[in-house]
């Protein structure tokens, strides 16, 4: 059984940074996506960020590109994203998530998630 757990959530002031871990664990695959979404409360997920396993290319959502930084762990199941200039409208409850299309933002292509870690950014 696939399990995703995250971890790093808090308060930070605009400006500052957090670094969120999603650890893996039950899954087989040799080519993977692993993704980043946020949710703010009343509306939809949204993607914003991904890697793949096989070459480690990395995409982003134009409203973090550039201050969020999507890695894999040394262990390869664990994932980081390093959010930096942190901004108010990037506070939501932020979901890693596992798929096989890098490709895609869409929350629907991602079988398998974590239960979110919330993040909070006041001005």
């Amino acid at each position: 059984q696939v399990q995703l757990v995250e971890s790093g959530g808090g308060s930070v002031q605009a400006g500052g940074s957090l670094r969120l871990s999603c650890g893996a664990s039950g899954y087989t695959y040799a080519r993977y996506c692993m993704a980043w979404f946020r949710q703010a409360p009343g509306k939809e997920r949204d993607w914003v960020a991904s890697t793949y396993s096989r070459t480690g290319n990395a995409y982003y959502a134009d409203s973090v590109k550039g201050r969020f930084t999507i890695s894999q762990g040394d262990a390869k199941n664990t994932q980081y994203l390093q959010m930096n200039s942190l901004k108010p409208e990037d506070t939501a409850m932020y979901y890693c998530a596992l798929g096989t299309y890098c490709r895609s933002s869409r929350a629907a292509d991602f079988g398998y998630w974590g239960q979110g870690t919330q993040v909070t950014v006041s001005s």
